[in-house]
């Protein structure tokens, strides 16, 4: 009560400084704004002496309302008046700290008269505009304290007073109670509590109450039939009372004791022992009984239950933490035993392992597990093929597709005999004795048989049985799903390898090697191409299709379809980029109705064309991780791509390109994140470790595979891994031939005779025919249709001989039958005829006609008629 007072008295005094505080804003803010509006206070601000006119005033305010100051001052903060005349003139320390200049505010600060409550009004001009001065009217902290003072004997009275009401009605209270218990003293207060609480509460249970002598004092019914006490049992010592000699030592001790379980009988009795006195003084004690034989029976069985609830939990927790259809098998054996089965056997049709489908029962099935005891090494061993005899448990619960217990084997060990004789002896003098067969089935087929061995303890039983069921069910629906697992991941990896290019082509622009490896948790979209151009270019692709399964296979095969017909095209890299976006963002606004969740959108790709003749490549690349070039001494640097979002997610945005002459002998290396990145390991490091991994002058492209997977690959791959490594090369100048064609179509006699020259220089003198032809018709054709400069490049490459005639103009010739009556138009036809390939390529500015010729089987020139017939049979007269 002293305390209450106290933080009564405390809090009041706050209150009261907290009121005396706030009524102190308010004075001086009610005497700030009648000073600042007062007849008089404007016009002596804007005299020439204000502090004249104005400190009479203030002062006279400040004696009648009871504030400590009142302050004006100018508006750059210079006073005007002040109860100090020594400050009038001076200026006022940080003027608006913590305030705004043009309203009136309220703050406590330390002043020159002390820490203060402020109050500081502006006075405008008449056009209300103008600040003119302000007013400040402040009562100090210590005229607040004053006013809490004058208040505390009060304050402290009425806590003194509340402190004696509070006594007076605790001494009323303790009174009336001392009158209600009508003057018993503690000790007969115990007595009494005790015998009535053992006789009132402990109904349903043995109570005795023994006394600090060990004689019993009293005893209920309940503890008389319980303990067998004879009818004179009270006054008697508990030592007397023949009970047995732990129960009579533990009730006749008086120490506390709890639910501590004696033999009484046939009875098991819990007994409670609690003394009767708070002082711990020897003054007796009551011992309560409670007949728990029924109860521990039922405890046993629940706490059975209890475990078997916990062994399927645990069952549904690690079984199936793997979609692979041996181990889930490997799972369900080894959780059940030692818990429930001294061994467990699991056996399985061989589609399953497969993935594939059964077509029912079948006696044959593939041991895939084992495990148990010492003696489960007598079972059949893993990857053993067995074939169960038509009686045994495992051919008959196949067949019935319900479990099967056998209780005594050595009951019913024929079965054993015909199946295995020695291997049933040997199990039978390990001395298991019961079996529980039980059928794995999901979706109403067999996929295998589960067994259950016990060799210690009690038999199986008929609860047994049921949990058997239970367990191998769980287990059944996981087997089921590593099925369908393994069935859809093998799919998808055939499909993913029929998809990929079976073997590179031989090029000699580059010499490639690759890499594709399927992650463990599922086959993904990832893939690499080299596709040969026209004029000994080639183009290296890599891309990535996010998730993983028979859908992203399949969109790959379609993305890769695509760049290949995109490529056909002879488009730079950022044009097929974009052609390959808008086709994504199509297939995806096709299929957004029927599977939303399985869109193309994720998908990135890098794309790269290096030509041999002059080293330039040409790389862009969307949402993909940049390359790797690594220099003939060795030095790696990761190529600088222009970066763009993922393929159908680029909203119509361009592609950029970015262009890096390679040295010959420089290796590309392209690839996909899962190869840098994973669970254990960020991107940034992952590049790094692919940096170091590179780091060797004098690799082929095979080494710099196995160096990059040896460092790299993690243990178990998440994401699929693409790697393609390209080592370029450089044509021999003597291989390539060009020639600055003046716009005379009388120079073309002229370049025919050098160009069979370089032929003759190469050793194709039999070409020169089909080729001079070809060039008399795409040299006229740019010269007369096409726009300055105009270039003729010969290449030899390999088994190729390609003709380039390039010139400034952007439109492209087309193939047609020229009528009979036409004057020309037949000299496309003609290099269609003897080319093995032609077609058209477009610059930056202009074009590049090309053909290609096979050095292998150059085309046969009709026979007698001559090359001069031929050239001069057409006048090409459209281009």
């Amino acid at each position: 009560m002293v305390l209450f007072a106290a933080a009564a008295g405390g809090a009041l005094v706050v209150q009261a400084r907290d009121s005396s505080t706030q009524e102190a804003r308010q004075l001086s803010k009610g005497v700030a704004q009648s000073f600042a509006r007062a007849a008089g206070t404007l016009d002596a601000m804007k005299s020439g002496r204000p502090t004249e006119l104005l400190q009479p005033r203030a002062e006279d305010t400040r004696r009648n309302t009871g504030v400590d100051y009142v302050v004006t001052f100018d508006p750059q903060g210079f006073r005007w008046t002040h109860p100090d005349p020594k400050l009038i003139g001076k200026h006022i320390y940080a003027l608006r700290q913590g305030g705004a200049a043009d309203r009136p505010f309220t703050k406590t600060f330390e002043g020159s008269l002390g820490l203060a409550v402020d109050t500081t009004v502006p006075v405008y001009d008449t056009n209300g505009i103008t600040i003119v001065g302000f007013v400040s009217v402040g009562v100090t902290v210590a005229s607040v304290d004053d006013v809490v003072m004058d208040q505390l004997p009060h304050l402290l009275a009425f806590a003194g007073g509340a402190l004696a009401v509070a006594a007076g009605g605790t001494a009323l209270v303790s009174r009336r109670l001392r009158r209600q218990t009508r003057g018993l003293d503690p000790s007969e207060m115990t007595r009494m509590y005790e015998h009535h609480d053992a006789v009132l509460h402990a109904v349903r249970e043995g109570v005795l109450i023994i006394g600090s002598d060990g004689r019993l004092l009293l005893a209920n019914d309940e503890a008389r039939r319980l303990l067998d006490l004879p009818a004179d049992a009270e006054v008697r010592r508990v030592a007397d009372l023949g009970l047995e000699a732990g129960t009579a030592e533990l009730l006749g001790s008086g120490r506390p004791v709890t639910d501590v379980v004696h033999l009484a009988g046939d009875r098991l009795l819990a007994v409670n022992v609690r003394p009767v006195d708070p002082d711990d003084r020897p003054a007796g004690s009551v011992a309560t009984l409670r007949d728990t034989t029924e109860l521990r029976a039922l405890a046993g069985r629940a706490e059975v239950a209890r475990e078997r609830l916990g062994l399927l939990y645990e069952a549904g927790v690690r079984i199936g933490s793997t979609l692979d259809v041996v181990r889930t098998a490997e799972e369900l054996a080894e959780v059940a035993v030692p818990r429930f089965a001294d061994a467990a056997t699991v056996d399985l049709l061989d589609p399953i392992l497969s993935g594939a489908v059964s077509a029912g029962p079948c006696p044959e099935m593939r041991r895939v597990a084992v495990h148990g005891v010492d003696g489960a090494r007598s079972l059949y061993p893993v990857g053993e093929l067995i074939r169960s005899v038509p009686t045994s448990p495992v051919a008959v619960g196949a067949e019935r597709g319900r479990a099967v217990l056998d209780v005594d084997l050595t009951a019913s060990g024929g079965w054993m005999s015909a199946q295995d004789p020695d291997r049933a002896r040997r199990l039978l003098d390990l001395g298991f004795h019961s079996l529980i067969t039980v059928p794995l089935q999901a979706r109403g087929v067999v996929l295998g048989m589960a067994s259950f061995w016990r060799s210690d303890g009690v038999p199986f039983g008929g609860e047994d049985l049921a949990f058997a069921e239970e367990l191998a069910d769980r287990a059944a629906v996981a087997v089921d799903n590593a099925r369908r697992y393994t069935r859809e991941h093998g799919l998808a990896e055939t499909l993913q390898r029929r998809l990929l290019p079976s073997a590179l082509p031989d090029h000699s622009a580059v010499e490639v090697a690759h890499r594709y490896l399927p992650a463990l948790e599922g086959v993904g979209g990832d893939w690499f191409d080299v596709i040969p151009l026209p004029g000994a270019r080639v183009a290296l692709v890599v891309g990535d299709v996010v998730g993983h399964g028979l859908h992203a296979a399949a969109t790959m095969g379609r993305l890769r379809t695509a760049v290949h017909n995109f490529s056909a095209l002879d488009l730079p890299p950022d044009e097929l980029l974009g052609h390959l976006d808008e086709l994504v963002t199509r297939i995806d606004s096709d299929e957004q109705g029927e599977r939303d969740d399985e869109n193309v959108s994720g998908a990135t790709c890098l794309y790269a064309i290096y030509d041999p003749a002059s080293g330039l490549c040409s790389l862009s690349r969307s949402g993909h991780p940049e390359p790797a070039l690594v220099h003939p001494d060795g030095t790696v640097e990761f190529v600088r791509v222009p970066g763009s979002p993922p393929l159908g997610l680029g909203g119509g945005e361009p592609f950029e390109t970015a262009e890096v002459t390679l040295p010959e002998g420089s290796r590309l290396v392209l690839f996909t994140d899962g190869l840098v990145e994973d669970r254990e390991r960020g991107f940034d490091t992952g590049l790094q470790a692919l940096g170091h991994a590179l780091a060797h002058p004098g690799r082929t492209p095979e080494e710099t595979c196995r160096d990059v997977l040896d460092a790299l690959l993690p243990a178990r791959s998440s994401d699929d891994i693409a790697l393609l490594v390209a080592r370029t090369r450089l044509l021999d100048r003597s291989q390539v031939a060009e020639w600055d064609v003046p716009g005379d179509p009388a120079v073309v006699a002229g370049i025919r005779a050098e160009v069979t020259g370089r032929l003759r220089t190469w050793g194709l003198e039999e070409m020169a025919f089909t080729t001079e032809l070809i060039v008399s018709e795409l040299v006229t054709n740019a010269i007369r249709y096409g726009i300055e400069p105009v270039r003729l490049r010969v290449l030899h490459d390999r088994d190729s001989l390609i003709c380039e005639v390039a010139d400034g103009s952007s439109t492209s010739p087309h193939l047609r039958r020229a009528a009979t009556t036409d004057e020309g138009g037949r000299g496309l036809f003609l290099v269609a005829r003897f080319a093995q390939r032609w077609g058209t390529r477009y610059l930056a500015r202009g074009k590049v006609i090309w053909t290609e010729q096979s050095t292998r089987s150059p085309a046969a020139e009709p026979e007698e008629v001559s090359a001069e017939t031929l050239l001069d049979q057409w006048e090409d007269a459209s281009w």
